[in-house]
């Protein structure tokens, strides 16, 4: 590729992309962020260029500013923070992304981590300027969003994607690889995802109001299903349960837990398989910010992984004991760079890069990564639908939602309406 360069806009300015939280450091195992350091090395590795970010209060900017001088420039060398921002430092805009994504042109990358109520218009003002586009998953919250965006994307010519890193995880990857190849037909799948009470207070300004724990960590294990069970078996009922209790306390209207089970029908002979999917956000502080587990089963066999927990601990006199993933990211330096580019959290907005330039550069199109190479927004549809009916079948009641498909074969689901007995 070259100097095929690109220019990206990070849209957002939470944790996840800067560790800035609450005016200070985030307590999690993303203090120095991940989406900023790792398109900063990326201008390092001359794979980018321009770095811009937008969120909607600027009067964040210069706390967010010194935040990342002191976590990333302080720490790796050779680290140039040159970041244009939106809106104006003394500005408090909700649309400055429509300004921001004016300065940006056709073939560039918008990378979108903001509260998920508000994927589906930032991601449809960049797809609409020709710009490549990675959301944070959820990428959007109902099925009808995401056909538009599948529209738009293909309209355009532009690659647009879930940032989904699990599926980078070599546990992951290689329980994938094993499901798809020696397991057989799908049995039965439980996962299982919490963070602390704390995140209750980091997500305030969106917990219960536009979005909730299912559609924040139960995507993590739906994407999973999905694409490990793509071509294999597909979703077809979904009835959701919740538990409540802890998040009221503290003046959240919200569920504590949410709970899916999902009905799939293997393809070849129609038999049934379920998965159960629970998240949750009233964990209490342990020995990691998140406990992530799953039990998979097919018919001739199974699969046990515990991503918490991966048999290294390190404890200081300046922090707890804790359980590390340095698969994740790697945050600390090697003689004075930073040397996470192995890591998966990093490898997951590489690969979306990489594919940009190379659709850039005229050697690959969109579509050449809906091989499951990529989690595109055109092979990610089951995992949307999931959500949406899970948040539906807990408005009702519990009542299960049924996924329509065209056919018999299709894998694509249309529509989802309630199931009737």
């Amino acid at each position: 590729m070259g100097d095929n360069k690109v220019d990206v806009l990070m849209v957002g300015t939470g944790e996840y992309t800067t560790g800035y939280v609450g005016g200070g450091k985030a307590d999690s195992d993303k203090g120095a962020g991940v989406v900023a350091l790792t398109m900063f090395d990326f201008r390092r590795r001359n794979k980018v260029d321009r770095v811009g970010m937008v969120g909607v209060n600027g009067k964040k900017f210069p706390g967010i500013r010194t935040h990342m001088q002191h976590n990333i420039g302080d720490v790796y060398d050779d680290m140039d923070l040159t970041c244009e921002t939106f809106p104006g430092d003394d500005e408090v805009n909700p649309e400055a992304y429509v300004q921001a994504a004016s300065t940006f042109k056709a073939g560039d990358v918008a990378i979108v981590f903001t509260p998920d109520d508000t994927h589906f218009s930032i991601a449809l003002e960049c797809i609409n300027r020709g710009m490549h586009v990675m959301v944070t998953k959820p990428i959007v919250q109902t099925l009808e969003h995401h056909q538009t965006l599948m529209k738009a994307a293909k309209e355009k010519g532009v690659l647009v994607a879930v940032e989904v890193h699990k599926r980078l995880d070599p546990f992951y990857a290689d329980a994938r690889d094993r499901a798809r190849s020696q397991l057989g037909n799908f049995q039965y799948l439980y996962g299982y995802m919490s963070q602390p009470k704390f995140q209750l207070d980091t997500f305030k300004a969106w917990a219960g109001k536009s979005s909730d724990i299912s559609y924040y960590l139960n995507s993590h294990h739906i994407d999973f299903a999905e694409w490990t069970l793509a071509g294999i078996a597909r979703p077809v009922r979904v009835t959701a349960t919740s538990s409540t209790g802890v998040a009221k306390e503290r003046g959240i209207d919200t569920e504590d837990s949410i709970t899916l089970s999902v009905q799939w029908e293997n393809l070849n002979d129609k038999s049934l398989g379920c998965a159960v999917f629970t998240s949750s956000w009233v964990a209490p502080k342990s020995d990691v910010h998140s406990q992530q587990r799953f039990f998979y089963m097919g018919a001739k066999g199974e699969i046990n992984v515990d991503q918490a927990h991966r048999g290294c601990t390190v404890a200081t006199d300046d922090g707890p004991f804790a359980s590390v993933n340095p698969l994740f990211m790697k945050y600390t330096p090697t003689n004075g760079k930073f040397s996470g580019q192995s890591s998966y959290g990093v490898k997951s907005f590489e690969n979306f890069v990489d594919a940009c330039r190379e659709i850039n550069a005229g050697t690959a199109k969109p579509t050449d990564y809906d091989d499951g190479s990529l989690a595109t927004v055109n092979t990610t549809v089951q995992g949307t639908a999931i959500l949406e009916a899970g948040r539906r079948s807990l408005d009702s009641d519990g009542q299960p939602m049924d996924l329509v498909y065209e056919s018999e074969d299709s894998q694509e689901p249309i529509s989802i309406k309630p199931h009737v007995f």
